[in-house]
């Protein structure tokens, strides 16, 4: 075998069965490999960024290794922003690119990203955004290299890694093929802090204190929903989630208080306000889960902090006791403890006030929907199992706010780093990952403009997402942001295309509506119709999502 058919092998060894990538002439002979592959679905992008961003939705509820690949140079870098997501928000993906041969260095070859006379350093790049780049110098190396890059990919904190393939080396004879080993280790709080943690709950539960736990997305990297379970309804813990988390938990469980944070839920706020100890479980405090980080918002309460990073501890917030943990583990030691002292369960009064419960808005001045009232008949109609993934934007705010998830649905925003367009084209990694699930992006009228192109792709592949447009003709946070911040704002406002014409332009089937009745008729049918499809629903634009600004 070459160096690229052993890559497509170990591939297929550990599981992947979708990659997503773009052609050139530096990467080329990869896709021969790829086109012989009898277990792996290539799915070739319009634009390499979408293939970063697919690799991410791959493997953001999946337990697989997101995967993208392009040329040298200019198609390498169109992976950056995926690469930045997957950094910031823990994501298994790897990226492999193309490289200049070793004898052409230096020269200004085609695509050249060496840092060799005025190039630019790709190597160095992809290190800056990577847990760790590579360079297959020696055919003998790749199985090696593989087998240490998707180690790194796994273990500890999830994270992006990166394998530059020089073009003359990636048909080169690999003489000493050899299955990787793939050894995923939990991480494991050590027997001192657990016994810490579980004192200072065990004495705080006995005076009957008012205890909140914040779930974030590290609860669902480590699958702990059983532990989770477990701990709160044994004592009796109201919870939130954090954005990142939404939905992990069923959200019409009675102790459920819905989000916390900037767009958060009255009651969530509310109880948050009040409570005297706090338990933050695979949550990095991120600025929309913390009113921009507000300096005091800790103060007066004792703070247990569970998290796999020992960077996240004490980053933002010092904790009364830190716990450097996989979530799952150190839930289901700290419950065991508990249990074992007879405590009774927190008897508690838990106020009210979340956003889906709140009554529709009968008619706008304008006559057009509000997004609110769209989003919860969306939550009303969403299947079992099902994922929505919210683009950046207000339209991310609306969906956060009125979804109510209680079927094992989940919900995703761009996290941290947040581009927009990441979950216009992640989604269809996520549907890959997926496919007995619907999959929807609740998708800004500026972020598909942005990315929708990829529409051709997924017809292409015939991967059946829904696309719903929030179709309002503005960047409505920003201007939000601006009327906030100056009274004033400036090119805030663009002119939308006829999504339906470029829908069948396409060859995917689009519905426009107009009317909050007709809703969820048509989306009731985009389901059934398992196709890709595009949803354009004419909101409000003089309406804003909940969100507390931070100082600039």
């Amino acid at each position: 075998m070459d160096v690229n058919q052993t890559i497509i092998r170990v591939l297929e060894d550990i599981g992947v069965d979708h990659v997503f990538g773009g052609t050139g002439q530096v990467n080329a002979t990869m896709l021969l490999a790829l086109r012989d592959s009898k277990k792996i679905k290539t799915v070739i992008i319009r634009n390499e960024q979408a293939a970063s961003f697919m690799a991410c939705g791959y493997a953001m509820f999946s337990d697989k290794l997101g995967v993208c690949f392009a040329t040298g140079g200019p198609g390498a870098f169109n992976l950056f922003s995926g690469m930045a997501v997957a950094y910031s928000d823990s994501l298994p993906v790897l990226a492999i690119t193309g490289y200049t041969s070793q004898n052409q260095r230096g020269k200004g070859a085609l695509n050249e990203s060496t840092g060799q006379s005025r190039t630019p350093d790709s190597h160095l790049m992809f290190s800056a955004t990577t847990k760790k780049s590579f360079i297959i110098e020696d055919p003998k190396e790749t199985c090696n290299i593989l087998e240490e890059a998707i180690n790194i990919a796994f273990n500890g904190r999830p994270g992006p890694v990166h394998i530059h393939v020089p073009k003359d080396i990636t048909v080169a004879e690999v003489t000493n093929y050899r299955p990787v080993q793939i050894n995923i280790k939990k991480t494991l709080p050590s027997p001192e802090t657990i016994e810490k943690a579980s004192a200072l709950l065990a004495e705080t539960i006995k005076k009957n204190k008012k205890i909140l736990a914040i779930i974030g997305y590290g609860a669902i990297r480590s699958h702990a929903k059983k532990e989770l379970m477990d701990f709160i309804e044994s004592f009796n813990i109201p919870f939130t989630h954090t954005m990142d988390a939404k939905g992990f938990l069923p959200e019409n469980h009675p102790l459920c208080l819905g989000v916390y944070g900037s767009s958060g839920d009255q009651a969530a706020n509310q109880y948050f306000s009040e409570a005297e100890f706090v338990i933050t479980i695979g949550n990095s405090f991120a600025q929309n889960a913390t009113f921009g980080f507000k300096p005091d918002l800790f103060k007066g309460k004792e703070l247990i902090h569970i998290n796999i990073d020992p960077h996240e501890i004490n980053k933002v917030y010092p904790a009364t006791i830190s716990v450097v943990s996989d979530a799952g583990p150190a839930v289901q030691q700290i419950t065991a403890k508990l249990k074992t002292l007879n405590l009774s369960a927190l008897s508690n009064t838990l106020p009210t006030g979340k956003y889906y419960d709140l009554k529709p808005v009968a008619e706008l001045p304008s006559g057009k929907i509000h997004p609110g009232d769209m989003v919860r008949i969306l939550s009303d109609n969403l299947p079992e199992n099902a994922i929505v993934m919210g683009d950046a934007g207000s339209h991310m705010l609306w969906l956060n706010c009125y979804l109510n998830l209680s079927k094992n649905q989940r919900y995703q925003n761009p996290g941290s780093f947040g581009p927009m367009a990441s979950h216009t084209n992640g989604c269809i990694g996520v549907k890959c990952a997926h496919p007995d699930k619907v999959v929807i992006s609740g998708s800004g009228d500026g972020c598909f403009q942005m990315a929708g192109f990829e529409l051709m792709t997924a017809v292409q592949y015939n991967i059946p997402v829904i696309w719903i447009i929030f179709n309002n003709g503005e960047f409505n946070v920003i201007k939000k942001f601006l009327l906030n911040m100056t009274n004033d704002q400036a090119f805030m406002q663009f002119t939308n295309p006829d999504f339906i014409k470029y829908a069948e332009a396409c060859g995917a089937k689009g519905y426009r509506v107009e009317k909050l009745e007709d809703f969820a008729p048509v989306l009731q049918k985009a389901i059934a119709l398992n196709q890709p499809v595009i949803i354009d629903v004419v909101i409000e634009s003089e309406v804003y999502p909940p969100f507390a600004l931070g100082k600039v």
